[in-house]
């Protein structure tokens, strides 16, 4: 299993996945202790609650969001960002579409082919 990334990631030449109707992402970055993707939201597509051991800090590039975490909800938009912590409960709702970048300690090897 490829460890790292290459060093430059040109986002016109990188893979999309689809983890969920209306969400699309990519990976934009990573190595064993660090991962940076990103998502890209459909109004009304839903990051379904679910948890992991990894810290996670997201920045809100675009749109509008409802996100949950461990069970308080905040509406946040472009220019806003959450963290949040190993094995927290943690989903979103996007109330207007939008794009989220998401970091990741470690590197989630879920997410890797």
């Amino acid at each position: 299993m490829k460890t790292r990334s290459e060093n430059f990631l040109i986002s016109s030449e990188l893979p999309w996945e689809n983890p969920s109707e209306g969400i699309t992402r990519q990976i934009m970055g990573y190595d064993g202790q660090l991962m940076l993707v990103k998502v890209v939201f459909q109004k009304g597509a839903i990051g379904y609650v679910h948890e992991h051991y990894h810290s996670q800090s997201t920045y809100v590039v675009s749109g509008k969001f409802e996100v949950m975490i461990n069970g308080e909800k905040r509406i946040l938009e472009a220019g806003d960002g959450f963290y949040i912590e190993p094995d927290a409960p943690h989903g979103a709702v996007c109330l207007e579409d939008g794009i989220l970048i998401d970091t990741f300690s470690p590197v989630r090897q879920d997410f890797i082919k």
